[in-house]
């Protein structure tokens, strides 16, 4: 350290030595005067403020500049010349902004920067916002939108921050969630009777409305979609050029919860809430969401992301099939089509969720007593799910048909019918409810329709709100990430993974930092 930095560093010890006393005397004060504790309390909190942005000056004025002579001798590297310009860094901490003069060194000015020992010895992040302030800013991000997150971060720790800034940062603090979801501690294995349970359902994301560029290349996509795959997913296609599906993904384990078809068929038809408290809580239950496409615009990429992190997750959860594994979605064919790809190995047990099946149900009053309230064909519908919860779908099937040709339903009502029939056939083989309630296991997708509300509407569709792709994608990583409870160590995975990248030659948070840089 020079003799100057020695000087300025002193005198700032002292500047702080003295703003504290200062703070105490202040505080004797309010005491005479009989002020307000909350007066006091924000005074405080001001006064530490203070404290701490002069703090954080003197602990950089303790390093200098990062200079270390003319040349450095960097292993794979060679050497390198100490570069005649001083670099300065902006630095936007939690107690205001610095501005950090730093020695580089490379091969000649204008060149490529090789080496800023400053930055390395205290572990910058690439981006000029401080570890703390971004784990602050996005961990207030996923639940609340940015110029929200602006305000408030600004009303306690009076420093301004753009929105542009805060969409960024959350973007480049995403980058690191596939590898987070790599490294992950597994989960852990069912125990006794759990059931281990996988569910995926599909949730659309408002997208900001493309380029002219973009509106022609989506027009080529399509055409080479209705020549290659020509039916395409029934909910992707909704909205197309404004909305894109999320696929979703969860996997928890549950105890057995046994009941009979006409205790399901009260609870459906009264009160839920009756029935709360005596249902078993999913345990360890994560959620994964990927809005990732393929050149073609399909979900392909999203679905072997999720499906594949499913599969690894039940191979942890239930490694020697010591435990029942159901797969619990809606009627969706090409999610029923992913999981027999990616879950072909884990024997599990196929089950439709009874709700979806339940509206086909109400669909089939519609064509029978068109224009009748709802409340007036519960009638129609109690019984038919009754049978259904028996395991006699055949016979509902057998029924409605029947029930067409005594009607005489026009064209339209009669295509409809055919669809409801078709539905039940398709997924007649997923729907032995009557086997599922004697074992115990889940037959409704309410977790998985509680994570499509709660991961994607509550924060992606409020007034007004349109998102790019790839800040969707990074929005929906990280929400997860914190609604899994994962937050803190995902920022310290993060920060780990950063500093690999940024500080190859040096251990993240090594204490003893010696034999880095040898000065030549």
């Amino acid at each position: 350290m020079s003799i100057m930095n020695e000087i300025s560093t002193a005198i700032n010890a002292q500047a702080l030595v003295d703003q504290v006393k200062t703070m105490v005397n202040v505080l004797e004060e309010a005491f005479e005067q009989k002020r307000a504790a909350h007066e006091v309390e924000h005074s405080i909190f001001r006064w530490v403020m203070q404290i701490g942005r002069r703090a954080l000056r003197m602990y950089f004025q303790l390093y200098g500049n990062g200079d270390q002579g003319e040349t450095v001798e960097l292993p794979e590297v060679g050497q390198l010349n100490r570069l005649d310009c001083i670099h300065r860094k902006a630095y936007q901490s939690v107690f205001g902004e610095y501005a950090l003069d730093r020695v580089v060194y490379g091969s000649r000015e204008g060149q490529k920067i090789e080496y800023v020992p400053l930055d390395e010895q205290l572990q910058l992040p690439q981006s000029e916002f401080s570890y703390l302030l971004q784990d602050w800013n996005q961990s207030l991000a996923v639940e609340m939108p940015y110029n929200q997150v602006s305000a408030v971060l600004q009303r306690i720790l009076g420093i301004s921050q753009s929105i542009n800034s805060l969409e960024r940062n959350n973007t480049k603090l995403a980058v690191s969630v596939p590898e987070y979801w790599e490294d992950r501690a597994p989960a852990p294995e069912a125990q006794g009777k759990e059931i281990v349970v996988v569910t995926v359902d599909c949730k659309g994301v408002v997208i900001r409305k493309a380029s002219a560029v973009a509106n022609q290349r989506q027009a080529r996509i399509d055409a080479c979609q209705a020549t290659m795959c020509g039916e395409q997913d029934a909910k992707d296609k909704q909205k197309k050029g404004r909305k894109k599906m999320a696929v979703i993904g969860s996997t928890y384990t549950i105890a057995p919860y046994v009941r009979t078809p006409e205790q399901v068929v009260e609870a459906l038809f009264r009160d839920k809430q009756e029935q709360a408290a005596l249902r078993p809580k999913p345990l360890c239950k994560y959620i994964r969401t990927s809005l990732r496409r393929d050149e073609f615009d399909t979900l392909k990429p999203a679905y072997e992301e999720i499906f594949g992190w499913l599969a690894d997750e039940h191979r942890q959860r239930n490694p020697q099939g010591q435990s029942p594994s159901v797969l619990l979605m809606d009627g969706q064919r090409s999610l029923w089509e992913a999981g027999c790809e990616h879950l072909a190995e884990a024997s599990v047990i196929e089950i439709l969720d009874l709700l979806h099946a339940t509206s086909y149900v109400w669909k089939a009053a519609a064509v029978f007593h068109p224009g009748v309230e709802a409340e007036k064909l519960i009638g129609f519908v109690k019984p038919r799910v009754a049978r259904i919860l028996k395991g006699e779908v055949k016979a509902v099937i057998r029924g409605f048909k029947a029930m067409g040709t005594l009607h005489g339903l026009s064209a339209k009502r009669l295509k409809i019918l055919e669809t409801i029939c078709g539905y039940f056939e398709n997924n007649a083989q997923r729907m032995r409810y009557d086997q599922y309630l004697v074992a115990g296991y889940p037959i409704a997708t309410g977790v998985i329709e509680g994570a499509c509300r709660h991961v994607v509407k509550d924060r992606m569709e409020r007034s007004g709100m349109r998102w790019t792709l790839p800040g969707a994608q990074a929005m929906l990583g990280l929400r997860c990430i914190s609604l899994n409870g994962d937050w803190d160590e995902y920022m310290k995975f993060h920060i780990r993974q950063e500093n690999h990248h940024l500080y190859p030659r040096c251990a993240v948070n090594d204490s003893d930092y010696n034999g880095i840089a040898q000065v030549a």
